[in-house]
């Protein structure tokens, strides 16, 4: 039954990208495959905004998760404008690395793994949901597009890597306690009051 599902998920990974070009020309590299592709608009943006595209149009190779502009309207539209202001630069560059792993991974090779290290270092978990190829929640929905210097496979969901977004919030709730030190209360209680206040807005208002 396994062997089964996985060429039935290599089926649906071998269907072509036809919302846009398919963007297979092995003379471009991967940035130029995402930038000539009109469902990678915001991937891009976010791409020069985390300052990765020449990172991205190296030797290589690389195998690239790439969500597409409607896996990105998922995303809240006020944390997405967030994610691409420079000083949370960091951030976003641990989330686009997160899509990315070293070396050229192709759909039959990803079938044989559970899991991948990513360049940002956490690792994506690789599975089947029924037909279905999943990289941690998120679909693949077209497989080993070909660029110079590596494959891109096509998502449905922008994917986050969970230790770096616990970190991140714990840098907000920090910056909220050290932007607000007056609200702070007696030392002894202080981590309590403000943690009160992120999870509840009213607290301490009379």
């Amino acid at each position: 039954m396994k062997s089964l599902n996985i060429v039935a998920g290599l089926a649906i990974l071998a269907m072509p990208f036809t919302t846009t070009q398919a963007g297979s020309d092995k003379s471009n590299d991967i940035v130029d495959v995402a930038v000539g592709n009109s469902s990678f608009t915001t991937l891009v943006t976010a791409l020069k905004a985390a300052d990765l595209v020449t990172t991205l149009q190296g030797k290589g190779p690389f195998t690239v998760f790439a969500p597409t502009n409607e896996a990105f309207s998922k995303v809240p539209e006020d944390v997405l404008n967030d994610l691409l202001k420079p000083e949370n630069k960091a951030q976003l560059q641990a989330v686009l690395t997160y899509h990315v792993v070293a070396g050229s991974v192709d759909a039959k090779t990803a079938m044989t793994l559970s899991e991948a290290a990513t360049v940002q270092g956490e690792a994506i978990q690789i599975s089947l949901n029924g037909q279905k190829v999943m990289i941690n929640d998120a679909q693949v929905l077209t497989a080993d597009i070909s660029a110079s210097n590596g494959i891109i496979h096509v998502i449905d969901t922008v994917i986050l890597p969970p230790e770096s977004m616990k970190l991140a919030q714990l840098d907000k709730i920090n910056k909220m306690i050290s932007d607000n030190p007056t609200a702070a209360g007696p030392m002894n209680r202080g981590w309590d009051y403000n943690l009160q206040r992120i999870t509840n807005p009213s607290f301490g208002i009379n």
